[in-house]
């Protein structure tokens, strides 16, 4: 009898979508989540399938140097990223100093540099041949490396410190947009009470920006652990680089697979960990009254230090790679404007730009399925782009080869058996392989912001779109997409600077002599040619930075009832790491 009930529950349920017209909606949004999901399905069963010996192997001689380098490697950026990131946003939200206007948007840049690209410059700076050892040599007589000491910045440590350099922003931005919303009341209760600005620090804002912190060293983190430029020029074997090896150079897809696992283990712990640190501080205000932070002016000594620790990590993250690669691109501009540069860069537009309106287009449809229905089930489906954001490249491309040789062998055979032609590798040996790649990893980004967008239109515009006879359908194309153009595109932005910028499943999913700009920098950097590959890496660059430019704005701008704020609503934490 209860299993009838279900039965009539559930056919109500199904008569009321089909009604409403929110049926297809529904089963639409459903079907790209489980596009979404796929690769993560795909390679569990391949790492639990047959794999003879390589899993006792992998557990004698690959996993434990590769997990132990891999814990390193994220603590260490951790930590670097937690203390830059979070003393730079405290300093120019709190303090009056000399640059401090533009410090609030210089800080933001490190942002547009991708990891493995910094690390080239860094080689090409410190390595043994690089330009610093060889002055050095040349200066004070040094005949070899025996003469002299100096770091090494193939280690764990240079990686690290370069890495470092280009992630501290999410936590920049996370822990800024947490300051900036902070209650004046709270701060200025401290100080009342006898506290210092830098007890105010460590007992009321650092505590309330926990939550903010946890969520920016987790993204942080997470880009470490999806890194594979970086670690592989510094010779660091962290399990990305031993998913790479064991797929493509022992051709051993179950162990790549295996690895990955491991890898998402990683992932699921950082996501676990940043949302049970968010849950345990939750922090409420209990006044309405926002005004202006007060700012303390640093004069003297005391502002130029303040300006030298806001300077340090521009220098260090931006100026200094930038300057390398500018000179390198004006050294070899007539090699490097090549037909191979041009075609890398073509191949890069199109994959991005293709990625970009997919992932619109997908974003969209479950942002707006999920505004449409009630359903927990639909609610539910639409968090699964956010995890796919989390996955590693080199994760996401293992998954995704399976399910597309798997279509390929079942269309080959279908055109063989009714037209006898062989089609041969349509999806998995193409450019299809990397645009969904693109359009997976980095749904997520494209969804926040399309959903930030539809949060700012009012539902009363729906009750009377379909008061006036318009189908929900017609609702989205003639009402909410005129309004949803900034937001859409913003979403396109994003999607299309991650896709350019995104080296390890263009890796491992690109055809045989396709090249994008970034794996042209890859490439001719493990070839030691530096020189050459400063263009393609600064046009990467110079796109990554349109992004980066418009964040100062949209933090700043969100201090509710501050005079910064011009009617914007407030910034959080997750906007503020949704847009990067």
């Amino acid at each position: 009898m209860a299993e009838t009930h279900k039965r009539i529950r559930f056919r109500q349920r199904l008569a009321r979508l089909r009604e409403s017209g929110n049926l297809g909606w529904s089963v639409a949004a459903l079907i790209l989540s489980l596009i979404a999901l796929t690769p993560l399905i795909a390679i569990t069963f391949i790492a639990l399938g047959p794999s003879g010996d390589t899993w006792p192997h992998l557990i004698a001689n690959v996993l434990p140097g590769a997990v132990r380098r891999t814990l390193g490697l994220m603590l260490g950026v951790g930590l670097v990223t937690l203390v830059v990131g979070t003393g730079t946003a405290w300093l120019v939200t709190m303090y009056r100093f000399p640059g401090r206007r533009y410090f609030q948007w210089l800080l933001l840049l490190p942002l547009a540099i991708p990891t493995y690209i910094i690390a080239y410059t860094y080689l090409e700076l410190l390595d043994y041949s690089g330009s610093v050892q060889t002055t050095l040599r040349a200066l004070f007589g040094w005949q070899d490396a025996k003469s002299y000491w100096f770091p090494d910045i193939r280690s764990l440590g240079g990686a690290i410190f370069v890495m470092s350099a280009v992630l501290y922003p999410y936590v920049y931005i996370t822990a800024r947009a947490s300051f900036v919303a902070q209650s004046v009341c709270v701060l200025e209760a401290s100080r009342t009470l006898g506290r210092s600005a830098m007890e105010t620090f460590w007992r009321i804002a650092l505590p309330l920006a926990r939550p903010a912190l946890a969520a920016g060293v987790a993204l942080a983190l997470m880009e470490a652990l999806n890194d594979i430029g970086a670690v592989e020029f510094f010779g660091v074997r962290t399990l990305t680089v031993a998913v790479y090896d064991t797929w493509l150079d022992r051709n051993d897809l179950v162990g790549a697979a295996q690895i990955a696992c491991v890898m998402l283990f990683f992932v699921l712990t950082l996501l676990l960990l940043e949302r049970a640190l968010r849950a345990a501080r939750r922090f409420h205000h209990t006044t309405g009254k926002y005004r202006d932070l007060p700012e303390d002016s640093l004069d003297g000594w005391r502002g130029a230090l303040a300006a030298a620790v806001c300077a340090l990590p521009i220098l260090v993250g931006f100026v200094i790679p930038g300057a390398v690669l500018i000179e390198d691109a004006l050294a070899h501009m007539t090699a490097g404007l090549s037909p191979k540069f041009w075609q890398a860069a073509l191949n890069s537009l199109l994959l991005a730009g293709a990625a970009a309106a997919i992932a619109v287009v997908f974003a969209v449809v479950l942002a707006y399925a999920r505004r449409q229905t009630r359903s927990k089930l639909v609610h539910a489906a639409s968090t699964i782009p956010a995890i796919s954001y989390a996955v590693p490249g080199t994760v996401l491309a293992i998954g995704l080869l399976i399910p597309l040789a798997g279509l390929d062998n079942n269309i080959d055979a279908a055109m063989r058996s009714l037209f006898g032609v062989s089609t041969g590798l349509v999806l998995s040996g193409t450019a299809f392989a990397l645009v969904l790649a693109y359009t997976i990893r980095f749904l997520a980004a494209s969804l926040g912001a399309v959903e930030a967008g539809f949060s700012k239109v009012s539902r009363n515009i729906d009750a009377a779109s379909r008061t006036l006879g318009a189908t929900i359908s017609e609702t989205l194309w003639r009402v909410h997409l005129p309004l949803l153009r900034p937001a859409l595109g913003a979403a396109a932005l994003l999607v299309f600077v991650d896709s350019m910028k995104e080296l390890p499943a263009t890796l491992l999913l690109r055809p045989f002599n396709f090249d994008t700009l970034a794996t042209q920098v890859f490439t001719l950097v493990s070839l030691y040619r530096y020189e050459e590959a400063g263009l393609s890496a600064l046009t990467i660059v110079a796109v990554s930075l349109a992004p980066v430019l418009l964040l100062h704005g949209i933090i700043i701008g969100g201090r509710p009832g501050g005079t910064s704020a011009r009617g914007h609503a407030p910034v959080s934490p997750e906007w503020a790491l949704r847009i990067t």
